[in-house]
């Protein structure tokens, strides 16, 4: 197949350098531009989006024949990187199309099981980094339909499933990266490569297969561009302009040339605030890598991606969730589990999450807030991970007159209260779902919210976690940051002794506290600064057993002399620092000053 691949690329080059000609010389007299896109009119082209909050991310390709493996060992990274990883020749890995043959894909079924989970847009990779495409190109014989015993357009049968269910679809293309194609870039291990330019890449794959892809497979909702390279104005403008194709088509930030599209993307991580002035989404896989690896058994518990879905709502973002078909079409059951359980949450809890918009808390130390605004007043979703064991969720700093109360498992009404530091809500002693419990609070008028600082309990005990805290990482460093471990946050990746972390509180009640911490160490030893203004201790803490081991350990008693507000820092000592994952700090009062 190597040879009828190399030799149909020729004659298709050709065919396809005289018609890119046609191609962007009329794109670059069209008269559609995203400089020229009002905000009013970007945000009409973007509702639908806002609304959906969840979608589907697939990852697939040829590569899921292997689950991952080549010549018998795994290949690190994601499973879609294996031909890098690998470092294969274009001949070696050619041969993974010939074995490529998923009969058990069916994509209603597909479609479904994400409707299902409560997506409402998904996105798969037409083309990856490998060169592969998914679709019946008409530019490259290297595609699912000429190159493999299965023959079927792929992209097509997903097109018109999400169609007929009701679901937008959306296409990921790497434009830059092509490892298969002689003028795409990444490849810099087969030296049997005759090398083209990457502007002739542009004009004879990338291109005309982009124009393909928004022409022949109906409405597009979505194109996901990836890893941006640099590239000349000529190549650039031939991509953006083909997007002119769909008018109504959305586009992330990874085209190039700074271009920042219709919204911001977090891989991997949620971030600690939302962007301010910008959508955003964060794509994250269900397990470890984005495609299918048969070694790969991370996968996120059912708490951590419920739990994920709601906090990116809670800051205004959306959340698109991959999965990884097998060679044989279809999910591991793990994946399935998964989106079913998101699916029976979503079924009771969905109106908490579609067409909701960002918290008016800061902070929330049971969980988090979702929102609607309605003439005259505002619903506010209180989502309760942490069920509070007195039957009292306070919601601080909350103004407003509350006109209803009740849970959403059931419609039963809750009493509230006001106090000084908020509204108290009185809830039953069992949680409704030990994930995340809803509370719906209606309240009269215009938000009115002020921004509490945290505050012990009536016993002493003030209990500060990991997303509450300031996290201070070196300009341009993004290591120290919060993450999720068995659906509860934890600060991880703490690898920079230069960076630290702090809490802002108050105290009512003066006296010593003691201060326990939640962490897991994996390295012997670690030492750090416990820091108070006035006041500082050094504390040298020893191995938990690893880093998903936590324990809880005291880091001894400070002196809060006076009532006020106070920050808390822990600062790493630059020569004993070994990285923590800090899941929660509690101050206990041991006693007060009257009782000194």
């Amino acid at each position: 197949m190597a040879a009828r691949l190399r030799i149909d690329l020729v004659y298709c080059g050709l065919l396809c350098t005289l018609f890119c000609g046609f191609l962007i010389a009329a794109e670059k007299d069209s008269s559609w531009s995203y400089a020229e896109v009002t905000q009013e009119q970007h945000e009409v082209r973007l509702q639908w989006w806002n609304t959906a909050r969840f979608g589907m991310f697939v990852h697939w390709g040829i590569y899921s024949v292997t689950g991952g493996e080549y010549g018998d060992k795994p290949i690190t990274n994601s499973a879609e990187w294996m031909m890098n990883k690998g470092k294969i020749p274009i001949a070696e890995y050619e041969k993974f199309a010939d074995q490529f043959n998923p009969t058990q894909f069916d994509a209603q079924a597909f479609v479904k099981l994400a409707k299902d989970a409560g997506m409402r847009y998904l996105v798969i990779t037409a083309k990856h980094h490998d060169g592969f495409s998914m679709f019946g190109s008409k530019c490259s014989p290297y595609n699912v339909v000429e190159a493999t015993p299965f023959k079927r357009d792929i992209m097509m049968e997903l097109a018109h499933a999400c169609r007929d269910q009701g679901l937008r679809f959306g296409f990921y293309y790497s434009q830059c990266q092509d490892w298969h194609h002689p003028g795409g870039m990444g490849n810099n291990w087969d030296k049997t490569i005759q090398r083209v330019s990457f502007d002739e890449y542009v004009r004879v794959k990338a291109a005309p297969e982009v124009k393909q892809l928004l022409t022949e497979y109906g409405p597009i909702g979505i194109f996901w561009w990836d890893t941006p390279r640099d590239m000349s104005e000529e190549s650039f403008d031939s991509l953006h302009s083909l997007t002119a194709l769909q008018p109504g088509i959305i586009t992330n930030d990874r085209l190039g040339k700074d271009h920042e599209g219709d919204y911001k993307t977090f891989e991997r991580r949620i971030p600690r605030n939302a962007p301010p002035n910008q959508d955003w989404e964060v794509c994250m896989p269900i397990s470890g890598s984005w495609g299918y690896k048969r070694s790969d058994r991370s996968f996120k518990s059912i708490p951590t991606l419920i739990r994920n879905l709601v906090d990116i709502a809670s800051k205004g973002g959306n959340y698109l969730l991959n999965v990884s078909p097998t060679g044989e079409g279809t999910l591991l059951p793990e994946s399935v589990e998964r989106l079913k359980a998101i699916g029976q949450w979503m079924k009771v809890n969905s109106e908490s999450i579609y067409d909701t918009t960002a918290s008016p808390f800061t902070r929330l130390s049971w969980g988090r807030c979702t929102k609607k605004a309605y003439a005259g007043g505002s619903t506010l979703y209180l989502h309760v991970f942490d069920w509070p064991e007195n039957g009292e969720l306070l919601v601080p700093g909350l103004k407003n007159k509350v006109q209803q109360t009740y849970l959403m498992a059931d419609w039963k009404a809750l009493e509230t209260r006001r106090e000084v530091s908020g509204i108290v809500v009185s809830l039953p002693t069992t949680a409704p779902d030990e994930i995340d419990s809803v509370v719906v609070m209606k309240i009269c008028g215009t938000l009115d919210v002020e921004d509490v600082l945290p505050m012990p309990q009536k016993d002493g005990l003030l209990v500060l976690q990991a997303d509450q805290a300031d996290i201070h990482n070196n300009e341009g460093s993004q290591d120290a940051r919060v993450q999720e471990h068995e659906g509860r946050p934890n600060i991880g990746y703490w690898t920079d002794a230069q960076a630290w972390v702090e809490w802002s509180f108050k105290i009512d009640k003066p006296g010593k506290y003691e201060v326990l911490a939640e962490l897991a160490i994996e390295a012997e030893k670690t030492r750090f600064r416990l820091v108070l203004p006035g006041q500082q201790k050094t504390v040298e803490l020893s191995s938990t057993g690893g880093y998903s081991n936590y324990v809880n350990k005291s880091l001894g008693k400070l002196d809060f002399d006076k009532a006020g507000e106070y920050t808390l820092q822990i600062r790493p000592e630059n020569d004993h620092w070994q990285p923590i994952n800090l899941r929660q700090l509690e101050l206990n009062l041991q006693y007060t000053e009257k009782e000194r």
